[in-house]
């Protein structure tokens, strides 16, 4: 999903209108109209107040969610495993990454001798 398809679910979601949340961040409705369907990005202190408008955050309209992040992996516990990975210091962050990498070339290649 966009920043644009966020923006505009959260602001209907909100029960507001254009005009409304444009009134609440002062801006015109007309700029939120853009930030919905031109691709218009806000200033970042527009999106803080758009934000506060809607009560989210603003890593959540311009990023989404985790899941989201996580490219829509439905495994819960491999979701849960990467927020705890990415905890860890950036040196065992790439090993876990080289680990994967291996690991993911090892299959492929199996999936290959067996086809």
């Amino acid at each position: 999903m966009s920043f644009a398809e966020r923006l505009k679910k959260a602001r209907i979601d909100k029960a507001l209108s254009q005009s409304e949340l444009g009134k609440a961040v002062g801006v015109h409705y007309t700029q939120i109209g853009r930030y919905e369907n031109k691709g218009s990005q806000p200033s970042a202190d527009v999106l803080s107040k758009i934000a506060d408008a809607l009560d989210t955050s603003t890593d959540f309209l311009m990023y989404g969610s985790r899941e989201e992040l996580a490219g829509g992996i439905g495994d819960k516990e491999l979701v849960n495993q990467f927020k705890r990975i990415t905890n860890l210091p950036d040196d065992k962050k790439m090993i876990v990454k080289e680990l994967l990498d291996a690991f993911l070339f090892k299959n492929e290649v199996q999936q290959k001798l067996v086809s």
